[in-house]
């Protein structure tokens, strides 16, 4: 296989598993497309990472590259993240997805959203060639998260503590893949 070949089907993969991962944010789609954007973005990692050469010619599909992977970094991270809370909260039968993702935010208000900005920030920075920032990505929201994660003696608060690190190393670790991939591939 030519390595433009192999950089037009990276950008094939990487573009279902953007359709994958919008289609994962329903309720119904849930189960199926989390899995699936999942092992896309995998084998997009193979085949960048395995592969000789991997040729995405032009400004123009470079460009695309980093988009498609920036999408399934942002948008990827969130459904992907509630699914781990959902797997995290299976001790409880009655818990479904919803009771999940409402647990999570009364014990950390706005975390979709501050999910959505670290994923955004790891990966561009990661892509940008400065891994350093992920260091001040977590340091900013550590510090942003601290009093939330503490009662008014200082005592760890029963569950946000635990939800913010399940949340925080879902949410970089599928940035960070996203950005191996067209890191890879470029």
């Amino acid at each position: 296989m030519s390595p433009e070949n192999v950089g037009q089907l990276l950008l094939v993969l990487l573009g279902f598993a953007a359709a994958a991962c919008a289609a994962a944010w329903t309720r119904a789609g849930e189960r199926v497309f989390v899995p699936a954007t999942a092992a896309l973005l995998l084998a997009a990692g193979g085949v960048a990472g395995l592969s000789p050469a991997v040729e995405v010619d032009g400004r123009p599909l470079t460009a695309l590259l980093v988009l498609l992977g920036g999408v399934v970094a942002i948008g990827g991270g969130g459904p992907v993240t509630a699914r781990i809370f959902a797997l995290v909260d299976r001790e409880d039968v009655s818990a479904d997805r919803a009771a999940s993702i409402d647990r999570a935010g009364e014990l950390l208000r706005g975390g979709a959203w501050i999910g959505a900005l670290e994923r955004t920030a790891i990966y561009a920075t990661l892509v940008a060639g400065w891994p350093e920032g992920l260091a001040v990505v977590l340091a900013l929201k550590g510090l942003g998260r601290y009093p939330e994660l503490r009662d008014a003696e200082g005592n760890a608060r029963h569950g946000a503590t635990e939800r913010f690190i399940i949340g925080t190393f879902t949410s970089v670790l599928w940035a960070a893949g996203c950005a191996a991939v067209v890191v890879l591939a470029r």
